[in-house]
């Protein structure tokens, strides 16, 4: 039988399994925010537009960036130190999380340094206005936090009205002292995205493993959507500890480690999936 308290290394939780999109072409056709066009060198209107979707890695974003400019692959991410980002000082100098999910110009004077300055300051007003900056305070946490959390509840949640939910589990297991085992911090360790997180996976070292690691991870890992944000510093309230999306459509979220056991096992089955190899975590 199991114990009302499970050990560490057996609380698994099953993420909803977002991959990524694949995409990096100028122009994708997804739900980002439209912001207002970047015209370099007058009023000459862009010749393309590039879009980057909500949950976007910074790598994702720095090759749809070499594509609309027709640049060899890594000119963007090389650019990086030249580019003179406005970040905050926590990030060390990566953008990850601060590379807004919008539409952006792509015209004859376009750059990458001035794309990705565009984008990070596109975030830094988006993220560091009062209702953002106000939430992390009522939660007793910074900004760049916030966007850390965010980042997560947009790789996990499986529609956008989970994503208070998924929060929430994010908190509790904060304020309960567990281990946040999210599958996406190890997605983003391991450069992937996968449904499937074996047991083996999880003893990755890695300071983004957070089934061995407590708290946050130390960096965003993918860019928010403001939606995702309002979720970072407003979930839904509730005493969920877990959550799988055992089809589409059909994500349970539980306070219960035997209730969370019996999903997990209904995933399997619906999925042809091994206990093994089933998604864990939150994440």
């Amino acid at each position: 039988m199991q114990k009302k308290t499970p050990r560490r290394s057996m609380i698994r939780l099953t993420r909803r399994g977002r991959v990524a999109l694949a995409a990096t072409g100028a122009v994708v056709a997804v739900t980002a925010v439209a912001v207002p066009l970047l015209i370099v060198g007058g009023e000459e209107a862009p010749r393309a537009s590039l879009v980057i979707p909500e949950g976007w890695r910074s790598g994702q974003v720095y090759r749809a960036v070499d594509k609309a400019l027709a640049l060899h692959p890594g000119a963007t991410k090389k650019s990086l130190a030249k580019a003179h980002l406005k970040l905050p000082d926590v990030a060390a100098g990566n953008p990850e999380g601060y590379l807004f999910p919008a539409t952006y110009p792509v015209d004859a004077e376009a750059t990458p340094e001035s794309l990705l300055r565009f984008m990070v300051d596109t975030a830094y007003k988006r993220f560091h206005r009062s209702p953002i900056t106000a939430g992390a305070q009522r939660n007793a946490m910074d900004v760049y936090q916030v966007v850390t959390i965010a980042s997560i509840v947009q790789a996990e949640a499986a529609t956008k009205a989970d994503m208070g939910k998924v929060a929430r589990v994010i908190f509790n297991r904060l304020q309960q002292g567990m281990p946040l085992q999210m599958d996406s911090t190890l997605n983003y360790a391991l450069n992937r995205s996968t449904l499937n997180t074996t047991t083996n996976d999880t003893k990755l070292k890695s300071p983004y493993n957070s089934y061995e690691r407590m708290g946050l991870p130390p960096t965003p890992i993918a860019n928010p959507g403001e939606q995702a944000m309002r979720a970072a510093i407003n979930p839904t309230p509730g005493d969920w500890l877990y959550f799988v999306t055992v089809k589409p459509g059909d994500t349970r979220f539980t306070a219960s480690y035997e209730e969370h056991q019996r999903n997990v096992a209904e995933f399997n089955r619906t999925n042809g999936t091994s206990g093994s190899s089933a998604p864990t975590s939150s994440g």
